[in-house]
């Protein structure tokens, strides 16, 4: 995945861009659960809703953040035991830069 998948909106509405940047600062931040397994956590809710692109930009920053690909595979195994084998499509699609 290329660029911010947000870009267009950003152009169109750069304040929305900076509140999405605060919240997510908010949200992401280490606190009782560390941040990468906050990013783990919306992997696998962006898997379960079909979300390839949110996969594939949660997973890069799970890695920045320091997961392991073992760890991104089994945040997917909890998505689709949750949601079903759809999020297994969406995360491979999501993942396919990743699994090289």
């Amino acid at each position: 995945m290329a660029g911010n998948p947000l870009e267009a909106l950003g152009k169109l509405d750069p304040s929305v861009l900076e509140h999405l940047k605060t919240g997510d600062q908010f949200v992401f931040a280490d606190g009782a659960l560390p941040g990468k397994v906050k990013l783990l956590m919306a992997l696998a809710f962006d898997a379960a809703h079909g979300a390839s692109d949110g996969v594939a930009a949660l997973a890069q920053r799970a890695v920045r953040a320091g997961a392991t690909p073992a760890e991104i595979a089994e945040a997917v195994r909890v998505a689709w035991h949750l949601a079903g084998v759809g999020s297994l499509y969406t995360a491979s699609r999501g993942l396919k830069d990743l699994a090289g």
